[in-house]
């Protein structure tokens, strides 16, 4: 239903542990977090002011192309860790996409730590393709249910968190067909009630 060759792009708040008895990378500037997980979460407000909710499926990540991903900084300018040189991991569990950094190798990487460790920079998000045909619309629930990422392209702490508003905009029209498509069927279901009514009173 979304745009496929758009990319999107979510907020989480970057949850830094310092102190982890177990860190993925041994350094002194490591930082982990969850770049999503797998609890429903408001997308946006439809022009009603009612919340529309996005949730990722935990099956949504598998075959998903995610072997060079890379840290930045509001998605863009500088690379501060990757996946290729051993300083940034992903790792897929029962709560949603786990994200670990060593962010010691260059003096920006470092400076970025301390800001995070500040609680200067305190959201990330994470930008994304869904595959075709890969997320589906509760009308039930309002939500709708990414089933299949294709690619992961960067994990980003961030200043002010980015919303794809392409994407958001195809949503918004998503939603409104079918609530027209709703409507339609609740009026053809009313009127072929009042036409078995008037038969019956015959």
């Amino acid at each position: 239903m979304a745009k496929t060759d758009i990319p999107q792009t979510r907020m989480m708040t970057f949850q830094m542990n310092q102190d982890t008895e177990q860190k993925r990378i041994e350094s002194d500037f490591y930082v982990e977090g969850y770049a999503t997980t797998f609890e429903p979460y408001v997308l946006f407000h439809d022009d009603n002011g009612n919340p529309i909710y996005e949730r990722i499926s935990p099956q949504a990540f598998d075959g998903a192309r995610m072997d060079d991903v890379i840290l930045q900084y509001d998605h863009e300018g500088r690379v501060f860790a990757r996946q290729s040189n051993g300083t940034l991991g992903l790792e897929v569990n029962d709560k949603g996409l786990f994200v670990w950094a060593d962010l010691s190798k260059t003096e920006g990487a470092r400076q970025l730590y301390e800001d995070i460790r500040s609680g200067m920079v305190n959201k990330m998000s994470w930008r994304f393709l869904i595959a075709p045909n890969g997320d589906t619309f509760d009308a039930s629930s309002r939500t709708f249910v990414v089933n299949k990422v294709s690619d992961v392209f960067d994990v980003s702490a961030v200043s002010i968190p980015a919303n794809n508003q392409t994407s958001i905009s195809a949503r918004k029209k998503n939603i409104e067909e079918l609530e027209a498509k709703v409507k339609k069927a609740q009026e053809l279901k009313r009127k072929k009630l009042e036409l078995k009514l008037k038969l019956g009173g015959l």
